[in-house]
C-alpha cells in the first residue's frame, strides 16, 4: 500500500476521501455489532427471557420511573447580610458561610431563630 501525501492533495480530494472513509468506517461498525450480537447470543442461549431479549430494543412495560418523594428540607441557617441566602445544612457549605467561619464566627450564629440545631453525630 503506497503511502499518500496529504498535503499535496486538493481539498475536493481530501473531502472524497474523507466521505469513503467514512463510509467504510459505518460499515465494518455496523458489522462488527451484528457479529458481537450473534456471539452474545450464543452465549446466552438457555438462560430464559434474557437471551430473547439480547439483540433487539424493547420499550419499558412498566413506563417512565417515577422519582421517590423526598422530604421537604428547611434552612437552617440565613446569611445575616443577605437574608435570601440560606443553607439546609446539607450538602457543600455555601460560601457566605465558609468565608464568615474562617473570618471567626461561629455556625451557630446563623442559625435561623426557632428551629433546633442537632449536634452532629460524628
Amino acid at each position: 500500500m503506497e503511502k499518500l501525501d496529504l498535503e499535496a492533495l486538493p481539498l475536493d480530494d481530501l473531502w472524497t476521501l474523507h466521505e469513503r472513509i467514512t463510509k467504510v468506517l459505518s460499515a465494518r461498525i455496523v458489522a462488527q455489532k451484528q457479529e458481537l450480537e450473534q456471539r452474545l447470543l450464543q452465549l446466552t442461549q438457555g438462560k430464559g427471557e434474557a437471551a430473547a431479549s439480547i439483540g433487539r430494543k424493547s420499550a419499558p412495560a412498566e413506563g417512565p420511573r417515577l422519582r421517590r418523594s423526598y422530604p421537604r428540607v428547611y434552612p437552617k441557617y440565613r446569611n445575616p447580610s443577605a437574608p435570601g441566602e440560606t443553607w439546609s445544612g446539607r450538602g457543600k457549605q455555601p460560601r457566605w458561610l465558609v468565608a464568615a467561619l474562617k473570618a471567626g464566627h461561629k455556625i451557630d450564629e446563623f442559625v435561623i431563630s426557632g428551629h433546633p440545631v442537632r449536634k452532629s453525630r460524628r
